[in-house]
């Protein structure tokens, strides 16, 4: 018997759900449906009795325990972790959260004591076989990744990581002028400095401070981190071994060109490592939207499955970095902070019609680890609805699934996958 999936993006919650939405429900009984219920955990979760981070991932995120309560009664049982929230309290915030998690029964990915923990795959047991899942983070902070245990030191907790390098090319005609621009000031003496006593390495080319520049046709360009990516790679072949599904999630908002719907070289180069290294299906999100589908030898690769739940102007409580960014103080609350950062509702997340609308995408993989299409079934996120409902996912009419799924082929026509459109669903021959 097949193995079914239902895969959705970022579940960012931050207030309960009431058990009695009858939007809330609708979803409830689709998501149920499924033998594997994926989302991306975007969340910390404590009580505030840890300590925040000098800096965060945008907001920083946390929620009460009782939410995992709700998206475990909402119907999700596998959880990716590791995005570049998971350390916006600290070491202290990402270890609660995972005691949090466990004290659950959660099956969740991505996050750990140290890296071997957090890299390593997750395993969710169906009626019809097991499942695994491993998820992967791009766009956290240096810090953010986990570190490895030596016989002699401990490892450090947090995320499981792929870096990437970018290299930014220009003609030498413009590399010349530019070095010749930075050498009048000392913007590069700090970088000069740490090459000359060791404790830099020389880049290749030119490079103002972590900013690479090498000779030839104007362009940037993204590549995946080698041992990341390779330590990825192994552990999606030690999970073909013993699972009948394997997922991988990778949590990115890095963009190519001049908008964040256009995934990065990176990015694809690493969809289809994994899916060369026996994934069933590549699983995106990250920049709140959606971006284009592909399918790479019959397998799917979402790039970005966009929000599913997004409530990052209603934490409960913000740190005083928060507040210095705004120009405000002890005295002003969280609603001041989020209304200035979204100038009362009209800039950023908050006014972008995109953020509020998106996919589930649902597929079986069969005994022989085949998959002949996916389902798509669009969802909104109360773009227009009062701030209190705001971010809460329901089933799309029928028109505005249409709509969305008319944008979501558009952007999906560069990889040369058809959306065939019927009754407000999308669906995709593999």
């Amino acid at each position: 018997m097949p193995i079914s999936v239902v895969a959705t993006g970022d579940s960012l919650l931050t207030q309960r759900l009431p058990r009695n939405d009858e939007r809330c429900l609708k979803l409830k009984a689709i998501l149920e449906k499924f033998d594997v219920r994926f989302t991306n955990f975007e969340l910390l979760i404590h009580d505030f009795e840890v300590s925040p981070a000098a800096v965060s991932g945008g907001t920083w995120v946390a929620a009460r325990p009782p939410i995992i309560q709700d998206l475990n009664w909402l119907g999700f049982n596998l959880y990716a972790c590791a995005t570049n929230h998971s350390l916006d309290w600290g070491h202290d915030g990402l270890l609660t959260t995972m005691q949090h998690l466990d004290h659950a029964g959660c099956i969740y990915a991505g996050i750990g004591n140290n890296m071997a923990e957090a890299g390593q795959p997750k395993y969710l047991e169906t009626p019809e076989g097991r499942v695994a899942l491993i998820s992967v983070c791009s766009s956290g902070k240096d810090w953010h990744i986990a570190g490895e245990q030596r016989p002699d030191v401990k490892g450090r907790p947090g995320i499981n990581m792929l870096r990437f390098n970018a290299v930014h090319y220009l003609p030498q005609e413009d590399i010349d002028t530019l070095q010749a621009i930075v050498g009048k000031t000392d913007v590069n003496a700090r970088r000069l400095q740490l090459e000359g006593e060791g404790f830099a390495k020389p880049e290749e080319g030119f490079a103002i401070g972590t900013i690479r520049f090498e000779a030839g046709d104007a362009g940037s360009v993204t590549t995946c981190h080698k041992k990341d990516a390779n330590r990825i790679a192994k552990a999606i072949l030690e999970a073909k071994r013993q699972a009948d599904v394997v997922l991988v999630s990778h949590h990115v908002h890095e963009f190519k060109g001049a908008t964040k719907d256009i995934s990065s070289d990176f990015a694809r180069d690493f969809a289809r490592l994994c899916i060369d290294s026996g994934a069933h299906a590549y699983l995106g999100h990250g920049p709140h939207i959606l971006r284009g589908f592909e399918v790479y030898k019959h397998h799917p690769i979402f790039y970005s499955l966009g929000d599913f739940i997004i409530q990052n102007d209603s934490v409960e409580r913000q740190p005083a970095e928060f507040f210095d960014i705004y120009g405000l103080d002890s005295t002003h609350t969280p609603s001041d902070g989020f209304d200035a950062r979204s100038k009362n509702g009209t800039k950023g997340l908050a006014a972008n019609r995109k953020v509020f609308e998106s996919v589930m995408a649902s597929f079986q993989v069969e005994d022989n680890g085949e998959i002949e299409s996916v389902e798509l079934i669009p969802i909104t996120l109360g773009f227009n609805r009062k701030k209190s409902l705001k971010g809460r996912p329901e089933l799309a009419s029928q028109e505005d699934g249409e709509r969305i799924l008319t944008e979501l082929a558009g952007l999906s026509e560069e990889f040369g996958t058809k959306i065939e459109i019927r009754n407000g669903r999308g669906y995709i021959r593999i």
